[in-house]
């Protein structure tokens, strides 16, 4: 039986990965600190998985939708780094290692921008702690480049929406009054909805060619006050009480999260994606949040 192995396959878009995988007839095993999958500590355990799996995709590292604090910093940079760099080594003792590896990056990775789209190749890097943390990420994954067998592509992944994950706290914002704009509003929202994220996988393993660095988001973000628009007639919701910065800095203590998550503007394009024909399905915000709340 074909195998993939998807390394943090517990969250949000593992487990839609590994539903789909296994619809499409793939054997799927998960790498995770969770009890009933391969063990991060079983390094022969993780060799044997790779041995001859035709993908390994790694989504893991702690959730940064929590307070930043010395702590939680150190934990979410080495949740991602050291599992990365456990894959590398294990990928390079296997005999027949997988033919790609896909690891995740984030949008985050570049600039505030509200002035310009940022690409591959004409996008600048930001500052400061997500940023730094994304950088050591790519960092840990490429120092394996180039392995002898494997083909590596960085996924630099927008915010993913599906039947769950973000979406459940933006709808229930909608539901109870307080769907409007956020801070400025003006700051762009980058997306991606997760069926097309997951075809994006089957169009790297099905172009040998194709390696490096990729933004994996829509062709079209929106601003926050868009978003929060869209959301509200997708819904039937007629107003939506915004959210001033203050306020938001404000609840963020409370439920124990960042407003960097609403405020910073990720503006990002697929531009490589595009130019080697990628095509989206959901390639607008209301065709996606259609079939997301139908």
């Amino acid at each position: 039986m074909k195998r993939v192995v998807l390394a943090g396959g517990t969250g949000f878009v593992g487990q839609d990965f590994a539903q789909r995988f296994k619809n499409l007839g793939y054997e799927v095993l998960i790498i995770s600190r969770q009890s009933g999958h391969i063990a991060w500590e079983d390094r022969e355990g993780i060799r044997q998985a790779l041995e001859g799996a035709e993908m390994l995709i790694n989504l893991a590292g702690k959730s940064v939708n929590c307070r930043y604090t010395d702590e939680n910093r150190r934990i979410i940079l080495e949740s991602r780094t050291r599992t990365t760099r456990i894959l590398g080594e294990s990928v390079l003792a296997c005999d027949h290692p997988p033919e790609l590896w896909i690891n995740s990056s984030t949008a985050t990775i570049y600039r505030h921008a509200e002035d310009r789209p940022m690409t591959e190749k004409e996008g600048e890097i930001g500052s400061g702690f997500s940023v730094d943390v994304a950088k050591a990420w790519e960092q840990a994954f490429f120092e394996f480049s180039p392995l002898p067998s494997t083909r590596q592509i960085a996924l630099r992944i927008a915010i993913v929406l599906g039947k769950g994950g973000v979406m459940e706290p933006l709808t229930n914002l909608v539901r109870f009054g307080l769907g409007g704009s956020q801070g400025s509003g003006s700051q762009q929202f980058s997306w991606i909805h997760i069926e097309d994220l997951f075809r994006m996988v089957l169009y790297f393993q099905q172009h040998p060619d194709l390696e490096g660095i990729f933004n994996a988001s829509s062709p079209h973000p929106v601003t926050n006050r868009q978003l929060m628009e869209g959301l509200r007639r997708q819904m039937g919701v007629g107003i939506g009480l915004p959210s001033p910065r203050w306020m938001l800095e404000l609840g963020a203590r409370l439920i124990r999260t960042e407003t960097e998550l609403v405020l910073k503007s990720r503006w990002v394009i697929p531009e490589r994606l595009e130019q080697e024909g990628f095509t989206f399905i959901y390639d607008t915000l209301d065709t996606a949040l259609h079939e997301i709340l139908k």
